[in-house]
């Protein structure tokens, strides 16, 4: 009988859906590979014998390969978005259009050059290219991420000057102050998450002199809300 409850738990159905997506599973081992990252790190600051720091060290380098595999073919599904974006004929501000499609140019051209680099990282085909077709990647990523970034930050200003706009006292108002409040959540909630992943980019470039213990600790926080976000819209 506890069995059966624990089966046909709601959770569990709910676990099943997230995990059935390639989205859900690359969340998780995302979140593992950076907290790994940083724990590795941690250990090797703290002393830690190397067979200690070894298991660590190995999640970081094993699961970044498989989520190079995961995101094959990923390319396109941004290219199409790009293109929707560019496309898209419903009224809408047209900074935050043209924010959109960057942004989805240079995540569709991050993981075309991630793509390219596949068979090199995981020894079935050496190129001599791999680590400057890499560094683009990362450059791609980095403009992409900028260009949510900005989008972030010009939505945040616009949800203040609507809300500047709005009159409390009227019920409407109050519905409408409502809408504002969840809208600059879930933008902050991005904007954090956007944030976060800069460092990794940046590191990677050269950008910034950042060590793995910041770079693991963001990418393990941009995870998580990436985990969230997934698993409510798997809800």
């Amino acid at each position: 009988m506890t069995a059966d409850a624990l089966v046909y738990h709601p959770t569990v159905s709910h676990y099943l859906r997230f995990v059935a997506t390639t989205v859900g599973r690359d969340k998780l081992l995302r979140t593992l590979q950076y907290f790994s990252r940083f724990y590795a790190w941690y250990l090797f600051r703290s002393n830690s014998p190397p067979r200690v720091i070894a298991p660590f060290e190995a999640i970081k380098k094993q699961f970044a390969i498989t989520r190079k595999a995961l995101r094959l073919g990923k390319n396109v599904e941004h290219f199409k978005a790009a293109a929707s974006a560019m496309d898209d004929t419903k009224p809408q501000d047209e900074f935050l259009r043209y924010c959109a499609v960057g942004r989805q140019l240079g995540y569709a051209l991050y993981l075309t050059l991630d793509m390219a680099t596949y068979l090199d990282t995981v020894g079935i085909w050496k190129l001599e290219s791999a680590k400057r077709l890499q560094k683009e990647a990362y450059r791609a990523w980095f403009v992409g991420l900028l260009f949510n970034t900005v989008a972030g930050c010009y939505t945040f200003w616009g949800l203040r000057q609507r809300e500047q706009a709005v009159d409390k006292a009227d019920r409407e108002g109050v519905v409408e102050s409502k809408k504002i409040e969840r809208e600059r959540a879930a933008t902050n909630l991005q904007l954090l998450s956007d944030l976060c992943d800069l460092t990794i980019p940046s590191s990677a470039l050269g950008y910034a002199n950042l060590d793995d213990g910041i770079v693991g600790l963001a990418g393990t926080v941009s995870s998580l809300i990436g985990v969230w976000g997934t698993w409510k819209k798997t809800a």
